[in-house]
C-alpha cells in the first residue's frame, strides 16, 4: 500500500498540513436518494498529537477473555428509534420511516458514529504511541471498518446490504475530509486511490484471518497499512511490541464483535473495547 500511500501524501502536503485533520465526530443521517444528509465537517483543533501515556504496559494487555460487546439494555449510550403515536406514526409510515431499507441507513450511521468514537479519541493514538495525522487516522478508520464488514457480512444478505450503506457513509466521510485539505480539482482522482487502499487493506486482512494464514501475518499486515512509514514489510524491534499489541487489540475484537448478537450490531448498539483505561485489560462499562 506505501507506494500509493508516497503519492497521495505528497499531492495532500503541498495542499495542506495533514497533521491539522480530524474525522468529524457528528454525523446526520447519511443514506441513499432521499436520505443523503451531511452535516459540516468539525472545525480542526490546533494540535492533533497525543503523548505516550508511560503507565501503559502493552505486553500485558488484550489478553482477557473475549465478551460480546452489545451494550447493556440500560445504557445511556443505547440509541433507540423514536416512539410515535397517532398522526405522527401514521405520516413517519407513508415517508417509509420504518421501512427496511429507512432502518438499515439509520443504523448504518449509529455504527459509523461507533467507529468514529473509537478512531477519534485521543486514546487509541496515546496506548499506540501514534501520532495523529490524516494518514494515521485513515489507517485507523479503515481498520475499523473491516472489523464491522467482517462481523455484517457474517449475517448473510442483510447484514451485507447494511455493511452497503455503512460504506457509503465512511465514503462521503472521506471526501468530506480530502476535500478539507484542500484537495479540489483533484477530487476525483484521490478518492479512487484511497478506495483502492481501503479494498487492498480490507483483503489483506481478511487473508491474515484465515485458518491457513501464520500467527505473525496479521502483525505483519498492521505494521505494513498502519505504522511503517518506510515500506518495509516487518516491524523494527523498537516498534514490534507495540505492533503485536494492536495485533492482539484486532484479533479481540473481532471475537467479540462474533459474540455480539444480530440486533446490537444491526442497531450500532454496541462499543468498541475502551482504551481510556491504563490498566492491562480495561473492563467496559
Amino acid at each position: 500500500m506505501l507506494p500509493r500511500w508516497n503519492r497521495a501524501l505528497a499531492h495532500l502536503s503541498k495542499l495542506r498540513s495533514l497533521n491539522s485533520i480530524e474525522l468529524g465526530k457528528d454525523f446526520s443521517m447519511i443514506g441513499r436518494q432521499s436520505y443523503a444528509a451531511v452535516a459540516p465537517a468539525a472545525p480542526d483543533s490546533p494540535d492533533k498529537s497525543f503523548p505516550t501515556r508511560s503507565t501503559v504496559n502493552l505486553d500485558k494487555m488484550f489478553w482477557s477473555k473475549p465478551c460480546s460487546l452489545a451494550l447493556a439494555p440500560d445504557s445511556p449510550l443505547r440509541v433507540e428509534d423514536p416512539k410515535y403515536e397517532g398522526i405522527k406514526l401514521i405520516i413517519l409510515k407513508m415517508m417509509l420511516f420504518y421501512s427496511k431499507q429507512s432502518k438499515s441507513i439509520r443504523g448504518a450511521n449509529v455504527i459509523y458514529r461507533r467507529v468514529l468514537s473509537q478512531v477519534d479519541e485521543p486514546a487509541i493514538y496515546e496506548v499506540f504511541n501514534l501520532e495523529k495525522t490524516f494518514k494515521m487516522t485513515f489507517s485507523l478508520l479503515v481498520l475499523h471498518m473491516w472489523l464491522c464488514l467482517r462481523r455484517l457480512k457474517a449475517e448473510g444478505k442483510d447484514g451485507v446490504e447494511l455493511g452497503q450503506h455503512l460504506y457509503e457513509i465512511y465514503n462521503h466521510d472521506v471526501e468530506l475530509r480530502v476535500s478539507k485539505a484542500g484537495v479540489n480539482l483533484l477530487l476525483t482522482k484521490w478518492m479512487k486511490e484511497l478506495e483502492k487502499i481501503f479494498y487492498g487493506n480490507i483483503v489483506a486482512y481478511d487473508a491474515a484471518l484465515l485458518p491457513e494464514a501464520k500467527q505473525e501475518e496479521l502483525t505483519d499486515i498492521i505494521w505494513r497499512n498502519v505504522f511503517s512509514d518506510d515500506g518495509t514489510s516487518k516491524p523494527d524491534a523498537a516498534a514490534l511490541r507495540t505492533v503485536q499489541a494492536m495485533a492482539r487489540y484486532v484479533r479481540r475484537e473481532v471475537t467479540c464483535l462474533s459474540l455480539t448478537d444480530k440486533e446490537a450490531m444491526f442497531s450500532g448498539n454496541f462499543i468498541f473495547t475502551s482504551l481510556e483505561n491504563s490498566s492491562p485489560d480495561p473492563m467496559r462499562r
